[in-house]
C-alpha cells in the first residue's frame, strides 16, 4: 500500500514539474517582437499579411516602420526594436559603433531594386558633375553610389549630395531641387513616372567584386534570450521565400494590395532581388557557417562598407573591427535549415 502510494505520489510530482515547465516556457516568450521594416515592397510582407510570424511565434509582432539605415541604428540603440531587415552599410556602420547587434542572415542580395535615377539629359555618371544627387542617408543607396563614383573616376567633389528620406526625394524633384536620387522602390518607379530615367544600378557593381546586400539583424540581448525564436523568424522567412517563387505574380499583387501600391511597382522591387535560401547562405559565398565565416564573401564585404564609409567619414577608422565574423551569429541559421 505505501509503495503505491509513493508510486502516486512520484507521478503526481513529475505531472506538476512538467506543468511547472511548460508554464516556464509559456512565460518565456516575449509579450510582443518588434519587426523593424521600410514599409516598401519585400517578400517577407507576405508574412505580415497571413501573420506567419505571429502564428510560429506565439506572439504578436509589431511592425515598426523606418525610412533608412540610420533610423534603424537609432532603434537599436534605444531598444526599441528586436530584428530588423536592413541595408549592409548601415549595418557595418552600427557594429563598427559598437551596437549591441549581431547579423543573423543575408535575405537579399541588391541587383535592380535600388537604383539611380535621373533627369533627361543626363545619361552617365559623368554627366552627374556640377549636379545635385538625393540619396538616403547612411544608407545601401549611398554606399552604392558613392562607390559607383569612384570606380567611374567621377570628380566626387563636383557632385553636390544631398541626404534625403525617400518619402521627400518626389517633391525635391517637382521643385528642381535634385537632378538625380538613388533610392528604392516604390520611389524609382515614381520618379520614373514624373520624367526620370535610370543610368545606374547596384547590379553593376557585382562586376567590379562588390555586393550590397539586405541583412537581418537582432538585438543580442533578445536573441539570447529567445533562441529558437530567431530560428523560427528564420524559417518563416524562407517559407515566404519558396512562396514568392513558386507564385511571383500572386505574391506582388497580394503585396501591392496590403501596400496600396501599383502592382508593376511590386512586380519590379520584388524582381530586383536575389534570394539565397538558408542552406546557400550558409556557404562562404555568402555568410558561411561558424567554421567558415571569417572568410565568406559577405564577411569581408561588411570589412570592405566599413573601410568606405571610413574615407566618406560615415565612421571612424579606429573603429572597425579586425573582423566582422565575431559580429555574425549563425548558429541561427544552421538551425533553421535543419528545420530545428
Amino acid at each position: 500500500m505505501l509503495k503505491k502510494w509513493l508510486k502516486n505520489l512520484t507521478l503526481i510530482a513529475a505531472l506538476a514539474a512538467s506543468t511547472l515547465s511548460s508554464l516556464a516556457l509559456a512565460e518565456a516568450v516575449p509579450d510582443q517582437v518588434r519587426f523593424a521594416y521600410a514599409g516598401g515592397p519585400r517578400v517577407w510582407i507576405l508574412g505580415k499579411i497571413d501573420t506567419s510570424f505571429d502564428k510560429a511565434f506565439g506572439t504578436k509582432v509589431k511592425w515598426i516602420p523606418f525610412n533608412s539605415g540610420a533610423d534603424v541604428l537609432t532603434l537599436f540603440a534605444a531598444k526599441e526594436i528586436d530584428i530588423a531587415r536592413f541595408g549592409s552599410s548601415p549595418a557595418a556602420a552600427g557594429i563598427a559603433r559598437k551596437l549591441a547587434v549581431e547579423v543573423i542572415g543575408v535575405p537579399e542580395v541588391i541587383a535592380t531594386s535600388e537604383r539611380l535615377i535621373a533627369r533627361k539629359g543626363i545619361a552617365s555618371l559623368k554627366d552627374l558633375e556640377g549636379k545635385t544627387v538625393a540619396f538616403p542617408a547612411n544608407s545601401t543607396a549611398q554606399y552604392a553610389f558613392e562607390v559607383a563614383i569612384k570606380l567611374a573616376k567621377v570628380d566626387r567633389s563636383k557632385i553636390k549630395g544631398l541626404a534625403l528620406k525617400p518619402s521627400e526625394m518626389l517633391a525635391a524633384w517637382k521643385r528642381n531641387d535634385i537632378d538625380a536620387a538613388y533610392v528604392w522602390g516604390p520611389f524609382t518607379q515614381q520618379l520614373e513616372g514624373d520624367g526620370g530615367k535610370e543610368i545606374f544600378a547596384t547590379r553593376d557593381l557585382q562586376k567590379d567584386g562588390v555586393l550590397v546586400f539586405n541583412n537581418f539583424v537582432v538585438r543580442k540581448e533578445f536573441a539570447d534570450k529567445n533562441p529558437e525564436l530567431v530560428a523560427k523568424f528564420l524559417r518563416v522567412v524562407q517559407e515566404k521565400v519558396d512562396q514568392y517563387k513558386k507564385d511571383p505574380e500572386g505574391s506582388a499583387q497580394l503585396i501591392a494590395k496590403h501596400l496600396d501600391i501599383p502592382v508593376e511597382t511590386a512586380r519590379s522591387t520584388l524582381a530586383g532581388l536575389q534570394y539565397p535560401s538558408l542552406s546557400e547562405q550558409l556557404t562562404p559565398a555568402y555568410i558561411g557557417n561558424e567554421t567558415t565565416k571569417a572568410g565568406s564573401r559577405i564577411t569581408r564585404a561588411y570589412k570592405d562598407s566599413a573601410n568606405f564609409l571610413a574615407e566618406i567619414g560615415e565612421v571612424r577608422k579606429a573603429d572597425i573591427p579586425e573582423s566582422y565574423a565575431s559580429a555574425i551569429n549563425t548558429t541561427y541559421l544552421q538551425r533553421a535549415a535543419a528545420g530545428k
